[in-house]
């Protein structure tokens, strides 16, 4: 790998003039405000339709983007990967850097995610498990006993040097688009240690939860700096936003998230507060944590597709952009009815301070990429101002 990439990590370390000194002056930059333009030399993505509509400021045209675009639905993406294991691929910074350009050439997408998986901090720092085909990630010792903590100790960057080096290849290639970072949240990565994989009912974390929450709270705030870490690194390196995806946390009652859950998120977000790039929080199936989980920091709100924005800003609050919510299975239609289904997603959002057109979750493996770049395309056009 590093034979092929001709020695991109060293000439970016020296100060590489389209890369070393973009990755400093752009984290100089945005250790200022998200809101407020910024003196000195300007970021390339600053003036982004996706970032102001982060920041709530006027657009020139509804941003899209959306949630697993780099993926199984683009056949470019799947010759890719032939014979590459999904960690593997997360690890080559050339394999990164291709698969999270396609759906942005593709689909002219308003920004685009850095492709990665949400267990991959959790392996940089010696955790056993693999990512099995059809199943997801399996972690070969469950984290159940004090004892097992011993398996997360902190991540620094060199666990990541991969990471860095694909965004400065990407911030390069990219230009004014900006490139979304991003991590699993607290709970949504405890829930895999602690059940060992996937899981439907979270037996075993919520008996942890119930059971030791002394321990959970070890759990959950260990996760919370390896987290923050991670994001630190992407931002650092270029990231322009991140988001911070808590998949799982659906499965809570608002007493339990509040209690159990909120504070380790609200560490996260907090950690990288000071960097000023909008901060996107997103969970499945989290209709009645939404205005809690705004609570916890976030800049941007994500809504899956089970509420419509308009109720959705009513639990939220004022002073937060939303991001949503397109139910993906819509996609499988016509064109008209897909069409009929993203004016409602849009008169829901008409309202909103900020609003980033994202799917409700992600893009489904089978999905025609047509069918994603017809989207993008109408949303451009009708939202045009």
């Amino acid at each position: 790998m590093r034979g092929r990439l001709g020695g991109t990590s060293a000439r970016a370390a020296q100060g590489h003039p389209r890369r070393g000194g973009h990755f400093f002056i752009r984290a100089k930059i945005w250790v200022v405000s998200a809101n407020t333009r910024p003196t000195g030399q300007p970021s390339q993505t600053y003036d982004s339709a996706f970032l102001k509509a982060c920041r709530r400021e006027p657009v020139p045209h509804t941003p899209v983007w959306f949630m697993r675009q780099a993926g199984r639905s683009l056949p470019e993406y799947r010759k890719l990967r032939e014979g590459t294991q999904m960690l593997e691929s997360c690890m080559r910074p050339d394999l990164v850097t291709e698969i999270t350009l396609q759906p942005v050439r593709r689909h002219k997408v308003d920004a685009a995610i850095f492709f990665s998986d949400i267990v991959v901090p959790l392996k940089a720092i010696g955790v056993d498990l693999d990512i099995k085909p059809g199943i997801g990630p399996v972690v070969a010792q469950p984290i159940r006993r004090r004892e097992d903590l011993a398996q997360l100790r902190d991540l620094t960057p060199e666990d990541v040097s991969y990471v860095t080096e694909a965004i400065g290849m990407l911030t390069g290639e990219l230009g004014s688009t900006p490139l979304i970072g991003f991590a699993g949240a607290p709970f949504t990565l405890a829930s895999y240690l602690v059940e060992g994989g996937p899981s439907k009912n979270h037996e075993h974390t919520k008996a942890l939860m119930y059971g030791d929450p002394e321990l959970w709270a070890d759990l959950l705030d260990r996760l919370a700096e390896i987290t923050s870490a991670f994001l630190k690194v992407q931002i650092e390196a270029g990231a322009s936003a991140v988001q911070l995806f808590d998949s799982w946390v659906g499965a809570l009652a608002p007493a339990d998230y509040r209690r159990s859950v909120m504070p380790a998120s609200a560490k996260v977000l907090e950690s990288v507060a000071s960097y000023g790039v909008p901060r996107i929080h997103f969970g499945v199936g989290t209709g009645e944590l939404l205005g809690l989980m705004g609570e916890a920091g976030a800049d941007v709100m994500g809504v899956d597709y089970r509420v419509s924005l308009d109720e959705a800003v009513r639990r939220v609050g004022p002073g937060k952009a939303l991001q949503g919510n397109l139910d993906p299975a819509v996609l499988f239609s016509t064109p008209e009815a897909v069409e009929a289904k993203t004016d409602e997603v849009l008169a829901a959002a008409a309202g909103l301070e900020g609003h980033v057109f994202n799917l409700g979750h992600g893009v489904l493996p089978t999905t025609d990429p047509d069918a994603l770049t017809r989207l993008v395309d109408y949303v451009h056009t009708k939202t045009a101002r």
